[in-house]
């Protein structure tokens, strides 16, 4: 049985107070479906994306985040040309970047 999964667009909020809270900063870049659409973050340290995560299924079975997108996402066009085509293929899909500390980052999960 699964365990029911936070309203994404709650989530979304949370996660832009947390990071606020923890001397970083968040934006929203695509907006998606407020109840279960899918959340893609964009990770930066200083403006510098360290990464992509999605909401999901861990190794272990339970909801988490689970590593996304490309492996060189530090070349011209990878990370935008991801995003594309995420929201081509699933328009409810929330894009958020956190710019944080690489610690408060970690907390997120």
């Amino acid at each position: 049985m699964t365990e029911p999964r936070l309203a994404s667009g709650l989530l979304v909020s949370s996660l832009l107070r947390r990071i606020g809270a923890q001397g970083g900063h968040g934006a929203v870049l695509a907006k998606g479906d407020p109840t279960a659409g899918a959340i893609l973050l964009v990770l930066a340290e200083r403006g510098v994306t360290r990464g992509l995560v999605e909401r999901g299924r861990t190794a272990d079975g339970k909801d988490g985040w689970v590593v996304a997108g490309p492996r060189a996402i530090d070349e011209p066009g990878q990370l935008t040309d991801y995003i594309a085509r995420r929201r081509r293929s699933d328009p409810d899909l929330w894009v958020v970047e956190l710019d944080g500390p690489r610690d408060a980052l970690a907390e997120l999960g």
